[in-house]
């Protein structure tokens, strides 16, 4: 084992300038790689745990003020965030006033036409903040793609760069034995080997995170359409509770 690990040591030092430049590259790609799977392993760990907290505080909550104090408290999840603007643009439209116009006397026409109008601000506002969480989650991961798409390549150009060489050493030598063939070989397959290593993490991260981005963007979307039939049949009677 240890034998192993040196000699694939000296074969990265023994290659040539441009295959240990690829080589640079592909573990910069496979570093950066796995960071981002850490911070997103992190981020994804939070969003649901705190997200099916809020969840399950919303629909036992009698007060969409108690849900708002809840939401404020859970940083870390999505669903949180998007109540946190409806629940302020909902707001808005409580202090507003029922005709939406100072000194002006309600009636109830106007007053249906604020509140409607106040709806679909609160429908506007979810859209956006919807629009942002899913930004927020998609963040860094079109990394994952890139490096799974482009360091096999890169590895590959490294070994057919350092296979070149070592057939230009070889006419240079006028010698084709195994012993002369080999090495060269060897050192240049090292490229391909980390393009590979550094790519097959990443696109099984990136798969595992875009479904859990889905099933995320799926639970705003269905959260949104709750809360606004909850503002529907209560708003429209003037209660502030669910």
């Amino acid at each position: 084992m240890v034998s192993a690990k040196i000699d694939i040591l000296q074969m990265v030092m023994s290659a040539g300038l441009v295959v240990q430049l690829v080589l640079l590259t592909l573990v910069l790609f496979s570093i950066t790689s796995w960071a981002i799977i850490l911070i997103k392993y992190r981020y994804m760990r939070r969003a649901f745990r705190e997200s099916a907290l809020f969840i399950d505080f919303f629909w036992k909550s009698r007060d969409l003020t108690d849900a708002f104090t809840k939401s404020k408290q859970l940083q870390g999840s999505p669903v949180a965030r998007i109540f946190r603007v409806a629940y302020l643009e909902l707001r808005k439209l409580s202090k507003q006033g029922p005709t939406g116009e100072p000194g002006r006397r309600p009636t109830e026409k106007s007053s249906l036409e604020t509140r409607t109008g106040g709806i679909d601000n609160v429908k506007r506002a979810l859209r956006r903040a919807i629009n942002t969480e899913t930004t927020r989650m998609t963040q860094m991961v079109p990394f994952l793609a890139t490096t799974g798409n482009t360091t096999p390549f890169i590895g590959l150009f490294g070994t057919v760069w350092g296979i070149m060489n070592s057939f230009h050493g070889i006419g240079q030598m006028g010698s084709a034995s195994l012993a002369v063939v080999a090495p060269g070989i060897s050192e240049a397959l090292v490229a391909t080997a980390v393009g590979l290593a550094a790519a097959i993490p990443a696109v099984i991260a990136f798969n595992f995170y875009t479904s859990k981005i889905r099933t995320l963007e799926s639970e705003l979307i269905s959260f949104s359409a709750d809360f606004l039939n909850v503002v529907e049949r209560d708003i429209f009677r003037g209660q502030g509770g669910k």
